[in-house]
């Protein structure tokens, strides 16, 4: 069974929303569930600071060694940093996808759409 901490937010495409303490300020990955199937991460390409999506956008792309996977942002935003650590270690995605493995910080232009994604046990139905 993957881990699908209870406070997080979810979309259908396996990304997560993860507070950060600042106002309106997420970190954005892929869930556990996403990262064991793709199997080892082996290289992510990731926007630069300053970049502005819309949601649903593609924001990335991570490869690992049987797939190649769009990243999805969940909510319309602007990037605010990017892991730097994922270019030296792309498989912290595989060894701690909700810490060490984040990918963004998305500033979202309306955390009232946060009601709009999968909460825990919506996503764990969801990936069952």
């Amino acid at each position: 069974m993957s881990d699908i901490p209870s406070d997080l937010h979810y979309t259908e495409e396996h990304e997560y929303l993860k507070a950060t303490g600042d106002d309106g300020v997420y970190l954005v990955g892929i869930t556990d569930y996403a990262q064991g199937e793709l199997g080892d991460v082996v290289y992510i390409e990731l926007p630069d600071s300053g970049a502005s999506f819309t949601k649903m956008d593609v924001f990335g792309t991570i490869e690992a060694v049987k797939a190649v996977s769009d990243l999805y942002c969940p909510l319309d935003g602007e990037i605010v940093e990017v892991n730097a650590g994922l270019d030296d270690d792309p498989s912290l995605v595989n060894s701690d996808p909700y810490g060490a493995g984040w990918m963004v910080k998305l500033r979202v232009a309306d955390e009232g759409e946060l009601k709009g994604l999968l909460s825990s046990d919506s996503y764990a139905e969801h990936v069952s």
